[in-house]
């Protein structure tokens, strides 16, 4: 058997760690599991090591369904070949869970809203950057007046572009059937957050005025 990395034994550090402890102690809770999920929200966020939305919202296993991509970013609905990530998920939280409420939650210091602001990796082949630049192009439109604004460097730009990140994913679930008719139905809610990884500060949108304040 090859000997464990440096990675790898800290992560089973971890485990045996949650085995005795949370694991333990809500054994209940993990065997009310067993059966299935029933989650009321779906958290979109960002691939971004720092922001775990169950540590963030200190949730128990089973209370969130949680989509993590680069940006929190959710494409426009399409019915082309390929392999739809994002949309699967939205479908099976939104048909299947029914999910009350869809989070787009953005986060401060984002990699992929700085790539998206910079523009640095467009051009660049699959494998060195080619896949992030493909990704992050669905920003480019909100991307020219913040850059234009703010220039393409600096927390003012980069939390614009965080924010409005957030803007256009909210945009872009509109455009699936299914969510637009839940909403309408009120059946479901949409909301954007973002989430300051600076301060630990979760501000929510306001729709309505197009600002985020704290929670």
């Amino acid at each position: 058997m090859t000997q464990p990395s440096t990675e790898l034994t800290h992560l089973l550090h971890g485990y045996r760690r949650f085995r005795a402890g949370d694991y333990r102690e809500e054994h209940e809770r993990w065997a009310s599991l067993r059966e299935g999920q029933e989650p009321k929200v779906m958290v979109i966020a960002c691939s971004d090591s720092r922001v775990d939305p169950a540590q963030i919202f200190d949730v128990s296993p089973g209370e969130i369904f949680v989509v993590r991509n680069v940006a929190a970013l959710v494409p426009p609905y399409e019915t082309t070949p390929g392999q739809h990530g994002v949309s699967a998920a939205l479908e099976f939280a939104v048909q299947f869970l029914k999910v009350r409420e869809v989070m787009v939650m953005g986060h401060g210091m984002c990699g992929g809203c700085q790539a998206a602001l910079t523009q640095d990796l467009y051009g660049n082949d699959p494998g060195s950057g080619g896949f992030v630049a493909n990704w992050v192009h669905m920003l480019d439109d909100a991307r020219d007046p913040i850059a234009a604004r703010y220039g393409t460097n600096g927390r003012e730009a980069g939390m614009a572009m965080e924010m409005a990140a957030v803007k256009v994913s909210l945009a872009n679930l509109r455009t699936f059937p299914f969510v637009k008719d839940k909403e309408n139905a009120g059946e479901l809610t949409l909301r954007g957050a973002h989430f300051a990884i600076s301060d630990g500060i979760l501000r929510l949108l306001d729709e309505k005025k197009g600002t985020f304040a704290e929670a």
